[in-house]
């Protein structure tokens, strides 16, 4: 029996806890506060690339442009945004929206998992705006 009330003495001594603690829950918070992070910078490009295709689709649907002048208009705002690598895919096309003419303007680029790094086109969207007319 002492043997036992020996072992039972040291699984009962928590000298030491603190430090394997303290470790285990900031290694938690760290996890936890990175991931926020990079939930926030992924929709910060998602916002930035929409915003930037629905402005360029305007100015593409403006009277005397086409549709290719929305295209340099995304791919500039895009890259005075958030850089010039995410605006290496954007197309646009004339066509109707919701029965009505319109200019869409499609963006696939890099959603970023960790840091900037990401995957390639796998981010997709679009923007619309009715054509303008004159007469």
């Amino acid at each position: 029996m002492p043997r036992f009330a020996r072992v039972r003495a040291l699984l009962a001594d928590d000298r030491g806890s603190a430090v394997a603690e303290f470790t285990m829950v900031g290694a938690l918070l760290t996890v936890l506060t990175l991931s926020v992070l990079q939930l926030g910078l992924a929709l910060h490009i998602r916002n930035t690339v929409q915003d930037a295709a629905a402005e360029g689709a305007r100015f593409g649907a403006l009277a005397d442009n086409a549709p290719s002048d929305g295209v340099r208009r995304t791919a500039e705002l895009i890259a005075l945004g958030i850089g010039d690598d995410y605006a290496q895919d954007v197309s646009a096309r004339g066509g109707s929206w919701m029965g009505h003419p319109a200019v869409t303007v499609m963006v696939r680029t890099r959603l970023p998992l960790i840091g900037l790094i990401g995957i390639d086109g796998v981010l997709e969207v679009s923007g619309h705006a009715a054509v303008e007319t004159l007469g």
